[in-house]
């Protein structure tokens, strides 16, 4: 049983939540971009705590199954049609027949889209996941993003009738991505290197998503972030959401493909709630960044599902 890919799209690839426990060895943990459009999927379809999906990016694939499946799609808003033109609404299920074709068109809000049925996709896992790591060209679809003609192997699960009726009543609410975003982040771990002046700069500037902007990071234009001298410092770990800032003095969130160790200083780093937000902004979009409150944190943390499914990210 297989998904057929007539329309690959600019950048599709298979992801699931990540691989973790191999960064010592210089393998990032790659997975999903929006954490929080992945996690909403996989609850409405009912799927395995890390069940692979696609990962679409600024416009989506063309598809068609040799079988009848119940899938969804989240995040992004890509205007998906299938039977010839029935739209699929983003954060519901619907039963698309074999042989029909599932199109995805260019996304309307947001960046990345994420698309799954009720089963898996059934590439192989590679260190504990099916995620796609480009840089290392593993996991996923024989490591790469999606080619027209590929063919992905996929389990279906099988409902009674009962169970189909509640599935396709099932709906999550999603959103229109805001332009103007505000990120919350937690200072350090090397604040001391950059001027009181900078780190307000920082704090108070509004920053522009560059068109550089990828799966390793986003990258942001606007007012430099002044250093107190070198900010090079002796490579040390990373994480997805570290804030480095580069030698020009410009911000560099990083995200699901980052490297695992870096040489510029990190100002700050962007809390685990508002990656997602990151992770839908396009280029030209403009994002302020503030200090987080650690208590009110500690107090409201909506952990829950997302706790489950990326505790180690």
């Amino acid at each position: 049983m297989s998904m057929h890919i007539l329309q690959a799209g600019p950048l599709t690839t298979v992801q699931d939540r990540g691989r973790f426990g191999y960064m010592e060895y210089g393998i990032t943990s790659s997975g999903v971009m929006d954490t929080l459009a992945y996690s909403q999927l996989v609850s409405l379809l009912e799927n395995e705590l890390g069940a692979a999906v696609l990962e679409m990016t600024l416009m989506g694939a063309e598809l068609v199954f040799d079988e009848d499946v119940y899938a969804a799609y989240t995040g992004a808003d890509m205007q998906a049609v299938y039977d010839g033109g029935t739209l699929m609404e983003r954060g519901h299920v619907y039963r698309i027949e074999k042989g029909h074709r599932l199109r995805f068109g260019m996304a309307k809000s947001g960046v990345r889209a994420y698309f799954a049925i009720a089963g898996t996709i059934e590439v192989p896992s590679v260190m504990g996941s099916r995620s796609t790591n480009l840089k290392c060209g593993l996991g996923g679809f024989e490591g790469r993003r999606l080619q027209n003609g590929d063919a992905l192997p996929i389990r279906v699960r099988e409902f009674s009738e009962g169970e189909q009726k509640r599935l396709l009543k099932k709906t999550i609410d999603q959103t229109d991505y805001e332009r103007e975003k505000t990120v919350r982040v937690i200072l350090g771990p090397q604040k001391e290197m950059f001027t009181e002046e900078g780190v307000q700069t920082f704090l108070g500037s509004p920053y522009t998503v560059s068109v550089e902007s990828d799966r390793m990071g986003i990258r942001l234009e606007g007012e430099k972030v002044l250093a107190d001298g070198n900010t090079d410092i002796i490579s040390d770990g990373i994480v997805f959401g570290s804030v480095q800032v580069t030698t020009a003095g410009l911000p560099i969130v990083m995200m699901a493909d980052h490297q695992t160790t870096g040489g510029y200083a990190k100002i700050a780093t962007v809390i685990q709630e508002d990656l997602p937000i990151l992770a839908q902004a396009r280029p030209g979009d403009r994002i302020r960044f503030v200090q987080a409150e650690l208590i009110k944190l500690q107090k409201h943390s909506s952990g829950g599902f997302l706790k489950k499914l990326f505790g180690g990210r």
